[in-house]
């Protein structure tokens, strides 16, 4: 219940830009740099959903900025020289989005300043140790300290012990592993997912502007998207027991069979190549 309203919560003050920073590209980076400093699974998804908050909020704070002192006709940065800033420091802001994610896992193997700043030097950045802090404290600041959040591997999990409470017939630690793997490939094809979902939704294969604006909480849907990802991993597993699978998690939930069942279809396409 407390997942499910912070779901709600969230979706109700989602900005027009929500997702926009989780581009294949970015992700990846993410995904690897976790897996180069043996990082814990929830970190890497901490980390995108951190680092696409944060650049959010700061783009709307510099172009506030810019907007202001042209109305008060003040020499400031032109528009150009802010996309240049946000340029410039991109892999450090998503140096330090890991970091954070990585402290807030209470793991061990947090990744200290020394390690940060060895990897930025191999890619030819000249940072210190101060610019590295300030970088960390500006996300923080930018995003009011408000960084630990639920990711949707949060809601997997949880999802997975109500459906083990429940005696539904799924294979604890099989069907975890699938999930994870499943998550790791949504989020490098998120936006071919959802354009696939969005297609199928409307029965149309060119949606509109204001479908697609739309469209955007579905996008930003935690809940939905665990449904989707633990319907798509009992497929794979055992699709004898897909269907009571699917009517587990709509009792649990409340969110309609046919929505778990499209997105389902939407991931398995791409997974398989094959709607069949």
């Amino acid at each position: 219940i407390r997942l499910a309203t912070e779901n709600e919560q969230r979706l109700s003050e989602l900005p027009a830009h929500a997702g926009c920073f989780k581009k294949p590209r970015t992700v990846e980076f993410i995904f690897l740099l976790s897996e180069k400093w043996h990082l814990d699974q929830p970190v890497r998804y901490q980390a995108v959903e951190i680092f696409d908050r944060f650049m959010i909020k700061r783009v709307e704070q510099i172009c506030k900025a810019s907007r202001e002192n042209i109305k008060s006709s003040e020499q400031g940065q032109s528009r150009s020289a802010l996309k240049d800033q946000i340029r410039d420091t991109f892999v450090l802001r998503l140096v330090s989005c890991i970091q954070l994610a990585s402290k807030l896992s209470l793991h061990y193997n947090i990744v200290n300043s020394d390690t940060a700043l060895k990897f930025l030097k191999s890619l030819n950045y000249s940072y210190t140790k101060q610019e590295l802090l300030e970088s960390e404290l500006a996300v923080l600041e930018t995003l009011q300290f408000q960084v630990n959040v639920s990711t949707p591997l949060t809601y997997i999990e949880l999802l997975l012990e109500v459906l083990g409470h429940n005696g539904c017939s799924l294979p604890a630690k099989p069907s975890y592993q699938m999930c994870v793997q499943l998550l790791d490939y949504f989020y490098l094809k998120r936006d071919t997912i959802y354009d696939t979902l969005l297609k199928t939704a409307i029965e149309n294969s060119t949606p509109n502007k204001l479908q697609v604006a739309k469209f955007l909480i579905v996008k930003e849907d935690f809940m939905l998207l665990a449904l989707g990802i633990i319907s798509s991993s009992a497929f794979i597993l055992n699709p004898g027991h897909w269907k009571q699978v699917v009517e587990h998690l709509n009792c649990v939930t409340g969110i309609t069979s046919r929505s778990i069942l499209e997105f389902s279809y939407a991931v398995l396409e791409h997974v398989t190549g094959s709607i069949t």
